[in-house]
């Protein structure tokens, strides 16, 4: 739900919204050199496995997909997966072409679709709430007395009046319902927009803005570095959290593509549920870590721990209405959904899902 980037571009290298520093894909580039891997939306590869292309953002919520990779969740299926990095902006138009048959997208990138009368269907939740993370600068945190542990209200009433950093309208308004519910007005704030993460920790090292706020793992990778501190996360901050925020990631595909492959559609999602299944009961262990760090490479072992951490990993990929209710007044609060957009039971379904993983 918010812009997700990669932290490839940050840290030597990937969405880096450094809800990402994402590495662009021009959507012509996608369907040419997509198509010939995936001709007709999936083709039988060696030993009649199938083989299927997933468009994935590059960032934290790619874990379960790259797990299922890994660890042979989708071989055991039958299917061979391909990867290719989608952005907000060419996701929708690669699933249109038949460019990738599965896409990982979030719900504002979805019903941003639905408005657009794109006939996308949600077939499983790959990835709960928003890992986001509020980083303010050492001096600030100094003259504030700010810490790691300080309250959400100590924090956000030090924020007032001071220069924010952000790179997508999304993470400005989260931060702003970060600072609404502890009793600052985000009107106050000296708002710096700025093109990416990367340029978010640049200017808060140079002192040109007292904090930023983006997708893990950044934040924690600049107080891992020494620069700065992490102010705020899900757990301080609820509204950003599954319980109060809904669907974090879904992963989506057309309704003609469905219609013709549906055993490929179940596969999919199962082995996706399983890679979720280990996550939310393995964390920091050395398959996920080794997953972790090829997501997103560079970023020390603590680090990443910390993200996935912060990712809620449901052990059911299935969805109801009261969770897209939920998705969507979130998704509204930050003056992200688009008119007239609206998620029905035509637009998600649990069907595809294994025995026992629907509601």
């Amino acid at each position: 739900m918010t812009d997700r980037t990669t932290a490839t571009g940050l840290v030597g290298g990937t969405p880096g919204t450094g809800r990402r520093l994402r590495v662009l894909a021009p959507a012509a580039a996608l369907v040419l050199g997509s198509a010939l891997l995936t001709a007709c939306g999936g083709s039988s590869g060696s030993g009649g496995s199938t083989t299927v292309t997933v468009g994935s953002n590059g960032n934290i919520f790619d874990m379960p997909l790259k797990l299922a990779d890994s660890a042979g969740y989708f071989r055991k299926q039958g299917l061979k997966v391909k990867f290719v990095t989608t952005t907000a902006s060419t996701g929708t138009s690669a699933l249109q072409s038949g460019s990738v048959q599965f896409l990982n997208n979030s719900p504002t990138g979805f019903t941003s679709a639905l408005a657009k009368k794109v006939p996308e269907v949600a077939i499983a939740v790959s990835g709960l709430g928003n890992p986001l993370g509020l980083v303010v600068g050492k001096k600030f945190a100094a003259a504030h007395k700010l810490t790691a542990e300080s309250p959400a209200a100590q924090v956000a009433q030090a924020l007032a009046g001071s220069k924010g950093g952000v790179s997508s309208a999304n993470t400005k308004a989260e931060a702003g319902l970060f600072l609404k519910a502890n009793g600052a007005d985000p009107g106050r704030v000296k708002w710096v927009t700025l093109p990416s993460a990367s340029a978010d920790k640049a200017a808060l090292s140079s002192g040109q803005i007292d904090w930023f706020i983006t997708s893990e793992p950044i934040p924690l990778q600049v107080q891992n570095e020494g620069d700065g501190i992490v102010v705020a996360d899900p757990k301080k901050a609820p509204m950003w959290a599954a319980a109060q925020a809904g669907y974090g990631e879904v992963v989506v595909a057309t309704k003609s593509y469905l219609a013709g492959h549906a055993s490929a559609a179940k596969k999919f999602v199962a082995a996706v549920q399983e890679a979720n299944n280990y996550l939310a009961t393995h964390q920091g262990d050395p398959t996920v870590m080794n997953v972790a760090r090829k997501v997103q490479q560079g970023v020390p072992d603590e680090v990443l721990k910390s993200s996935v951490a912060l990712v809620e990993w449901p052990t059911s990929g299935s969805m109801d209405e009261a969770g897209w209710t939920k998705t969507l007044a979130f998704v509204n609060s930050l003056g992200a959904l688009p008119d007239g957009a609206k998620v029905t039971t035509d637009n998600w379904t649990n069907k595809y899902l294994p025995a026992g993983g629907q509601s």
